[in-house]
């Protein structure tokens, strides 16, 4: 043939800018292009010599990738099928019109993983160079040599050429922004990056050993990739050892996954992959990029948001399917259809190995528990199919360790922890040692406590509340524990109103400092043997809070302080005592005190009842005022005399202070003063 002349065939002549810019996000992504459409080159040859239309030898089938720094080139070289001059006219000068695609539709049945149908890919080369280069010789008996060149401009010019070699050669002259592709080091991480797994051997440089002090290059080629990776191979043609060494090959420097499940599916889409389940360190360790995705052994991302469920971004692993295309955005595959197919199916399938190693063995699905936990209690939280699947295999603890399943549990507690209304009480803990006491408690009294430490518990049990009918989940410290699981109605203190405000007015003013905190003082009968003094903390409240902990939204919660009650036992010995000093100290001095308060009260209560419309007349609302005055000046003397009457009342403030030692809110100073009140008391 004669040099040849002419333009590529496109609609306009801004195609290369728009190839720059808009199909690929990164320019790195030429050499995966490249790369697999060697290997493409490669396979078809293999399919052809396997239907007979090849009958020549078929030699070394592997892909070579060639750095010369000196003439500024990158050549990847195959001993594929090569390309006639019609060929290039046909693949290359017509933008968009895949090879591939056709060779598929006529060997669709016994293809070898016919990687390269995207079109554009070669194109991806002038991302990175200002002239590329291609040298083909076809399998086809007779062929002549053909060399096509073209500067990233729409002209090309393409001649014959000498070639003895069946295959292709694109050589790339790499532009001054992009000289770092030509530096070894670099090709070689991108392709243990996008091509590690390929199906055909990929060779860049040699294989190197230590000699004379420095890293030599051998005369031994390197090969990059691992052709037929784990998962592409049969379960049953693999052991234990085999996923072991293969998920350390992805992950290098972790300790050996919990376990792991093997995806297998032809139909209504094609997917194969391993997934792990890691060890996760952190009570919530969520590192995006775990799972890697692939087509036909070709990586595409680790960014596989949309394609696989947002809670199972915590395992780790490979997903291949050829339904993925390579050259798309992420946008693109959130909203791909055959990509939630696949997203639903993985689902389905993670949830249905775990059930099956749930009832396959228990004892080991229980000694592991505590490292999935946080993976399923995400997936309940944010999948509702997934949720509804792993209420089989949701497992509870205890604070004696032992496990149960959601329905074993409500059977084990129903008897003794339902509550007045019908509902059964779950007893919880966030912390066994911070919260001793009242587990201890508890359990006297026949109660089982779960342990709920989980980063996102406070969230998990607000949806078991949902799905477990009749059911209520309470702290152990949220209330005295008479009153945690109600039988009967609330037992109140009988003391007059006087008393109350008394005694109230006498603990709120001794209880210490604590930042960000605020207690409400409050008196219950409980029984005598029961702690002078107990804190709890209010259920709601709390748990808003640690939920705001998490989730910026609710950000309001997380401001307010934290709320607790100081419930002043009266049937305690200590209280009462404490109590009867008070009556007898304070009685004298606060009488006509509260008498002064209540018939200045009664004044202003019957001004303003006589007001016409509610409004006051000036005389009669300076009255009002003179009078709340004078109330507000008897209360500060109250308070006065009640504090002055505390502060001298060390038992006071031991029984206050052993209530917030038991709740770890007594420190500095405070704590201290309390040991140095204790040692007095001796």
């Amino acid at each position: 043939m004669s040099t040849q002349k002419g333009k590529i065939g496109v609609t306009t002549e801004n195609i290369f800018p728009v190839i720059k810019k808009f199909l690929y996000s990164d320019h790195e992504i030429f050499l995966r292009e490249l790369v697999s459409n060697a290997i493409d080159a490669t396979q078809k040859l293999k399919t052809l010599s396997s239907f007979g239309e090849f009958k020549g030898e078929l030699g070394e089938m592997n892909v070579k990738v060639t750095v010369d720094e000196k003439a500024g080139t990158l050549t990847v070289s195959d001993h594929g099928i090569g390309m006639t001059a019609e060929d290039i006219e046909k693949y290359i000068n017509q933008i968009a019109f895949s090879g591939a695609e056709e060779f598929l539709a006529k060997y669709k049945d016994n293809a070898n993983a016919i990687i390269g149908h995207f079109g554009l890919g070669f194109y991806s080369a002038f991302m990175v160079a200002k002239k590329v280069e291609i040298r083909s010789l076809s399998y086809k008996e007779g062929s002549e040599a053909v060399k096509w060149e073209c500067d990233g401009s729409p002209e090309y010019s393409m001649e014959p050429t000498d070639k003895k070699e069946r295959g292709t050669d694109i050589i790339l002259y790499i532009d001054d922004e992009n000289k770092k592709f030509l530096q070894q080091s670099e090709i070689d991480m991108l392709l243990k990056k996008y091509c590690r797994f390929l199906p055909v051997p990929v060779i860049s440089g040699k294989e190197q050993e230590w000699k004379d002090g420095k890293m030599t290059d051998t005369d031994k080629d390197k090969v990059i990739n691992i052709t037929e990776p784990t998962w592409t191979k049969k379960p049953s043609e693999l052991t234990e050892e085999d996923y072991k060494s293969f998920y350390h090959e992805l992950y290098p420097g972790q300790e050996d996954p919990l376990f792991w499940i093997h995806l297998n599916v032809d139909y209504p889409f094609t997917l194969t992959g391993v997934l792990f389940f890691p060890k996760i360190k952190n009570n919530f360790e969520i590192t995006k990029n775990r799972i890697q995705l692939y087509c036909n052994q070709v990586y595409v991302t680790d960014s596989v948001e949309g394609v696989v469920p947002d809670f199972m971004m915590l395992l780790q692993g490979v997903i291949d399917s050829p339904d993925i295309p390579l050259n798309v955005s992420r946008s693109y595959l959130q909203s791909d259809t055959a990509v939630k197919k696949i997203s639903g199916y993985i689902t389905k399938k993670v949830a249905s190995r775990l059930e099956e190693i749930f009832k396959n063995d228990r004892a080991d699905y229980e000694k592991k528990w505590d490292d999935i936990r946080i993976f399923i209690e995400y997936g309940m939280l944010t999948d509702e199919k997934f949720c509804d699947a792993a209420m089989k295999f949701t497992l509870l603890k205890d604070t004696e360790g032992k496990y149960y399943t959601l329905d074993e549990y409500r059977t084990l507690i129903s008897t003794n922890q339902t509550d007045k209304d019908g509902n059964v009480v779950y007893l919880y803990t966030t912390d066994p040692i911070a919260q001793y006491s009242y587990i201890q408690a508890a359990t006297e009294k026949g109660y089982d406590v779960l342990v709920m430490d989980g980063q996102l518990d406070s969230h998990f049990i607000g949806l078991l509340e949902s799905k477990i009918e009749k059911s209520r989940f309470v702290r152990v410290d949220s209330d005295v524990i008479d009153n945690l699981i109600l039988k009967s109605e609330r037992k109140t203190a009988e003391m007059s109103s006087e008393t109350r405000e008394m005694l109230s007015s006498l603990f709120r003013n001794q209880i210490p400092k604590v930042e960000k905190s605020e207690f409400i003082v409050s008196f219950e009968s409980l029984s005598s043997d029961s702690n002078p003094v107990l804190i709890t903390q209010n259920e709601y409240m709390r748990r808003m809070k640690d939920m705001a902990a998490m989730q910026p939204g609710m950000s309001f919660y997380g401001e307010l302080p934290d709320s607790y009650n100081l419930i002043v036992n009266m049937e305690s010995p200590v209280i009462k005592k404490i109590s009867e000093s008070a009556e007898k100290e304070l009685a004298p001095s606060l009488a006509p005190l509260n008498k002064e308060i209540s018939e200045n009260n009664n004044k202003i209560k019957e001004i303003r009842d006589g007001a016409k419309d509610g409004k006051l007349e000036s005389d009669k609302e300076a009255e009002v005022k003179a009078l709340e005055d004078a109330t507000a000046a008897k209360r500060a003397e109250e308070e006065k005399l009640i504090n002055e009457f505390g502060s001298n009342q060390p038992l006071v403030k031991q029984t206050i202070d052993l209530a917030l030692l038991a709740n770890g809110l007594l420190k500095g100073s405070e704590l201290n003063d309390f040991i140095k009140r204790s040692v007095s008391l001796l």
